[in-house]
């Protein structure tokens, strides 16, 4: 039994030798080879391109699905929003010729009263100090084409 540990205890010790000397006498005949750089950086690009193109398709296939809908955004115009507190808005609202005042809370969306005539023009924004100087910095009025300086 002692005969038989001491040769495997011999064996371990003496492999990593014999794998060593093996090692030495293998590498002369392989080369050592520089990684292909050209080549890696052709296929990272290829990839990148690759991905960009999928996000492009992806964005133009929705901005298609968003058109099939049939939805029409000119029957509904929002007139006005009024934040009222830090999630409870007021939205003036108009369809088919009628204003509808509209409480906004997170939970819920209710009529506050309905108009017979329009209270203010659909097309008109905000008539404030700011809002005209704002305008006149732009350079241009954002509900008419002609300029009211």
């Amino acid at each position: 039994m002692w005969a038989r540990l001491t040769a495997a205890l011999a064996l371990l010790v003496i492999h990593p030798v014999v794998a060593q000397e093996t090692a030495k006498t293998a590498a002369p005949d392989s080369p050592v080879r520089a990684p292909d750089t050209l080549g890696t950086i052709l296929s990272l690009g290829l990839g990148l391109v690759a991905v960009v193109a999928v996000i492009y398709g992806c964005a133009w296939i929705i901005r298609r699905m968003n058109g099939m809908t049939g939805m029409n955004n000119n029957a509904i115009k929002v007139v006005s929003v009024m934040a009222i507190g830090a999630r409870e808005r007021i939205a003036l609202i108009e369809v088919g010729g009628q204003q509808i005042l509209l409480g906004i809370t997170p939970s819920a969306i209710r009529t506050l009263h309905v108009f017979d005539e329009p209270v203010v023009e659909a097309g008109s924004a905000g008539s404030s100090d700011f809002a005209r100087r704002l305008q006149g910095m732009i350079g241009k009025s954002w509900t008419s084409p002609t300029r009211n300086d």
